[in-house]
This record gives structure tokens, sequence and C-alpha cells, in this order.
């Protein structure tokens, strides 16, 4: 597959503030109407934690699973945090995810989604399934997390959300029912069934099937004060139509009900240790790479024969680490199209990048198709992504990657970013073998081409050096986009 690389963009700047209500001295109800053509902050998690924000980037050893199809005729991304000690809750995210992908493509025996390119290269019928993370507490002894699942097209708002826990203190992952003491639950299913009496389209009784409660009750966390919020999907307590609803316990009321795990949570919340201690010792990471670029980059591209190698997707750990290696040996410098919630998670890799000489740009901060977000969402997921880079580098990134090379006119008036689609699709991500994926840029790469890698696949990193090497021997130099385009 070859993609025009040179595309001028002229933009307007903004920014979406998104904000979710708490009541704080009195239980209260929300509910969201259906809203046609309408998607949730493009499948983020934005907006929605009642928690304050957590650092992934404190957690020691922490991994971030990333992984997406890259295909835009059946598109599926997916991340979720691997949070050393906590293997078991780990475990739940990935059978969850794992599901949901299986289910998307149809691998799970299912009626699948009906994927297939259209005239422009997209799916026709607007599948796309997201699967992004939140953390909404790490500390102390406990973690909490959320996923976030936008599947199109679906039923309602193809909007899914539950939340993971681990409880270190006894070495177990928790559902979010976990938080309410044995005894309490009875008394705390009465007072949500009372918040939604009345409400448009909701059915309080749903929640009496007591075999049932878990998975209605999957999305809980505490706000910031100490309350207590319960999300309930679409259909998941009344009918679609009905919208979401979200009912908010203040901390007062809602306390005596808790487990001992769920006051530990409401305490680490309201109130962070310095640090997470789940009596586990972190998985030893990659050596950091500490080389430093030796002067600017004074190749001729048009004079010598250039190539620009670009990894997608990252940083990953320890993939990113060892790519950088790689890279070292041969001088070479490439372009890194970054997601931002692992920019945030992985800020010392993307320090390193910059450092080594190569450059950093934005691949939006979860992976949706933008083209399919209102403008305010696109313009938060590349913003968001471009203030997490700077706050790692000191730099804010000057080019973005759509991510499945998906781009129109709305994407490109909503950012000054330039975007960068590429010449060579090695398609890593389908064949994971790293003497293929090695053979095939080797095969198809040519002058001042764009080659599109990921750094994610440890197959993908692995076939670098048989590239760097194979290339290099034929007289080509390795630069940034950025470097390509000055000097052609």
């Amino acid at each position: 597959m070859r993609k025009s690389t040179l595309v001028p963009v002229l933009a307007l700047l903004g920014s979406l503030a998104l904000t979710t209500s708490c009541s704080t001295d009195t239980s209260s109800i929300d509910s969201a109407p259906a809203k046609t053509g309408s998607t949730p902050t493009g499948g983020t998690a934005e907006g929605t934690d009642p928690g304050g924000s957590v650092n992934p980037a404190k957690i020691k050893g922490i991994r971030i699973v990333s992984d997406n199809s890259d295909d835009r005729s059946c598109p599926w991304a997916s991340s979720y945090p691997d949070v050393p000690g906590a293997s078991g809750m780990t475990a739940a995210m990935k059978k969850y995810v794992a599901t949901r992908i299986a289910g998307f493509r149809g691998d799970d025996g299912g009626s699948a989604v009906t994927c297939g390119a259209d005239s422009t290269g997209a799916s026709p019928n607007g599948a796309e399934l997201n699967i992004s993370y939140s953390f909404l507490v790490a500390s102390g002894d406990v973690v909490g997390v959320r996923l976030t699942t936008l599947n199109r097209p679906a039923a309602g708002d193809g909007l899914d959300t539950r939340t993971y826990w681990y409880d270190g203190k006894n070495g177990t992952a928790e559902s979010a029912y976990a938080l309410i003491a044995d005894g309490s639950q009875d008394a705390f299913v009465a007072a949500l069934q009372k918040q939604l009496k009345g409400k448009e389209g909701a059915d309080p009784a749903s929640l009496d099937d007591t075999e049932n409660r878990t998975a209605s009750l999957d999305d809980m966390a505490f706000t910031a004060d100490g309350g207590l919020r319960v999300d309930f999907d679409r259909g998941t307590v009344g009918v679609p139509a009905g919208g979401r609803y979200t009912v908010t316990f203040p901390k007062a009321t809602v306390t005596p009900w808790l487990s001992d795990f769920g006051k530990r949570v409401q305490q680490q919340t309201a109130s962070p240790s310095a640090g997470l201690d789940l009596g586990a010792t972190s998985t030893p990471s990659a050596t950091m790479p500490t080389q430093t670029a030796d002067g600017d980059d004074t190749t001729n591209c048009a004079e010598v024969k250039c190539i620009a190698l670009t990894f997608d997707d990252g940083p990953a750990a320890p993939y990113t680490a060892t790519l950088l290696t790689y890279l070292a040996k041969y001088d070479a410098r490439v372009t890194f199209f970054t997601v931002g919630q692992n920019v945030a998670a992985h800020p010392e890799l993307v320090r390193a990048e910059v450092r080594a000489g190569h450059e950093v740009g934005n691949h939006s901060w979860n992976h949706p198709d933008l083209t399919r977000l209102a403008t305010g969402e696109i313009r938060s997921q590349l913003e968001r992504t471009s203030a997490a880079i700077k706050a790692a580098t000191g730099k804010e990134p000057t080019l973005f990657r759509p991510p499945y090379g998906a781009i129109n006119g709305k994407v490109r008036s909503a950012t000054t970013l330039s975007p960068v689609l590429w010449d060579v699709d090695t398609e890593d991500w389908k064949y994971p073998n790293a003497s293929r994926v090695a053979q095939y840029v080797i095969s198809k790469a040519g002058r001042n081409d764009v080659v599109l890698l990921h750094d994610i696949h440890p197959t993908s990193v692995g076939a670098v050096p048989e590239i760097l090497r194979t290339l290099s021997a034929r007289g080509y130099h390795f630069v940034t986009v950025s470097h390509l385009r000055a000097t052609l």
C-alpha cells in the first residue's frame, strides 16, 4: 500500500473541556438520553473518572499492553495496563479484551461484524472497536482501572465502561461490587433503586436479580471527596433509549455500606499514599539507552539515498528501549508516532527518543478513527497527546499520523499539525514474524520512502537489525520525516 506522505495543512486551534457532576450532600442521579450521531469522547475515558488523576509513570515497572489492526476496513485498537503485583486484575482485563476483539472480528464463532473496504478504504458500515484504559486509583495497597470500550456499529451508543480492582492486602482481583460489604448489599441496591425510580426508561426492578448484580454493577468508583459514583451502560437498568444512568452517593451515606476493601479504596482515592505497594517485586525493565545525538543530521537527501522509518503506537516497554539500542548502532534516526496514553505511562522512553536524535510525532490519545469524531473530540485527542509529549520532552510535536491513515477535511481543519502517511505498509501487526517484516521492507523500500512499522510488537523490533544492516549496505541513510521533507 502506497500513500502520499507530503500533505500541507492549515488549521484552527481549539480545546474541549469535559466535566462530570457529583453530589456532595445528597444522593443524585443523572441520565444521558440517546443523542443521534454523538460519540462520547471518541471512546476515551476523558471526563468520566470520578476520582483524582493518577500518574501511571509513577507506577514502578508498569507495562502498557497495546495492540491494533491498523486496517481501516475493520479497525480495532486496544490498550490496558499490566501492573506488577496485580496479575489477577491484569488477567481479567486481558480476558475481557481478547473476548471483545474476537467477537468484533468474528473469531469466536458468532456473527461477525461485516468488514470490508469501500471506495475510500474504510469499513462501509462504520465498524470500529476501541478499548482504552484510565486509572481510578493506584495507591497504598489498592489499584482501580476503568476500561472504556467503544464498539461501532452497536445498539445505542456502543459504549461500555467497567472497572477492575485489585486488593494488595489479600492478593486478589476484585469486582466493583466487592466495594460493598456482603451484609450491606441489599440496602445499597435498595438505595440505588430508589434513585432510579421514576426516571424515564429506567427499570429499577432489574436489580432484584441477585445473580446478575455483579454484572450490572460493574462500573463503580469513588469521587475525590469520598463519595461513590455508580455508572450504568445503556440497557443495563432500563431500555437503551433511556440512555446511561449515573447515581452518586455522598461519603456519609455510602461509608457504612463499604467492605474493608471498599473503605481502603475510598481512603486511597480521597487521600492517596506516597506510592503503590502491592508487596511484589516489579519486573526489571530493559536497560534505558543513554545515547545522545551526535550533532545535527547533515544528510542531504537530494544527493544521497534516504529512507524514513516510522514506528507507531508506542512507546512500549521494553520493546522501544531495545529498538533505540539497535538504531544507535547504525546512527539511524527515525520518527516515532506516539499514542498519548502510552506517553503518559512511559515519558522516560520518549525523552530517550529525543535525546538520541529521533523525532516524536502525535498519533492521537488512544487510536480512534479521527474521521468519525466531532471536531472538538479530534482536537482533544491530538492536543492531549501533544501536551503529554511536551511534558516529557519540553518540545511540542509538529507532525501527526492519523490512526489507520484515516484523514479528511474535518481532521485537517482541527489541527495545525502536519499529517504524515506512508509509502510502504509492512502490515507487521498482521504478520508477527521478524524475518518476514525485514524482507518485506528490504524488497519494497525505495529512495525517499516513508515506511510504516510498530514498536509495540517484539517481532517488528526484532526485524530492525536486518533492515538497518542490509539497507545501509545498499547506501541508504536513515532520517526523520521532517529531515526528509526539509532536504528534498
